[in-house]
């Protein structure tokens, strides 16, 4: 009797544990450097991740990046949005049109450009390229965009190693979000996604 009582407990206990590796949530992809709990808590609450509700004509998946106000949507459907706040270009730098997302990079190598170069000569340590990391201008994710005439301005959906700046006009014309929510933005778009950038005018 205690045989045939252990082989139906070790039989009970195996089956359990087939049935949890079946069943348990599949791990988040480790991130190859760790991203700060506390970014958001220096970003203005009307700039965090939300979800809201947007009428748009444009079709689920697409992001739209409201200049003035300082927000990216990412087209949920049906009157939905997730809602980001996000950091800008500077009155000089600052674009609008319509742009398709060409690849999603994790971790991504920076380059500064020529004009930033001639700008900011603490840079030409990086003219080859700053290694991603922590302290990497374009944080833990870079979203490549060319604009409609299929021409890469150098502009980017990226993150950023200085969540204050959330919510302002400081960028070269990319566009600037915490870590952890453009991680989240970049599970969800793919090469090809549509990207409208409204001109900041009220109304648009």
């Amino acid at each position: 009797m205690d045989n045939l009582r252990r082989m139906f407990l070790s039989r009970r206990t195996f089956l359990s544990s087939v049935l949890a590796s079946c069943f348990a949530p599949v791990a988040a992809q480790a991130e190859r450097f760790k991203i700060s709990p506390w970014e958001e808590g220096k970003v203005e609450y009307k700039f965090r991740r939300r979800e809201v509700k947007y009428e748009t004509k444009e079709p689920a998946g697409t992001i739209v990046v409201d200049l003035r106000k300082k927000w990216l949507f990412y087209v949920l459907g049906s009157g939905k949005a997730i809602r980001y706040g996000i950091g800008i270009g500077s009155q000089y730098t600052r674009w609008s049109g319509v742009a398709t997302v060409t690849r999603v990079a994790s971790w991504p190598t920076w380059t500064p450009t020529p004009e930033m170069l001639a700008r900011h000569k603490h840079y030409d340590k990086w003219k080859d390229g700053m290694p991603g990391g922590p302290d990497n201008p374009l944080g833990a994710r870079a979203i490549y965009l060319l604009n409609d005439g299929g021409v890469d301005n150098s502009y980017r959906i990226h993150g950023s190693p200085w969540p204050e700046t959330i919510g302002k006009a400081t960028t070269s014309g990319c566009f600037r979000m915490l870590n952890k929510d453009v991680v989240e933005l970049a599970s969800k778009v793919k090469k090809g996604t549509r990207v409208v950038v409204l001109d900041g005018k009220r109304g648009s």
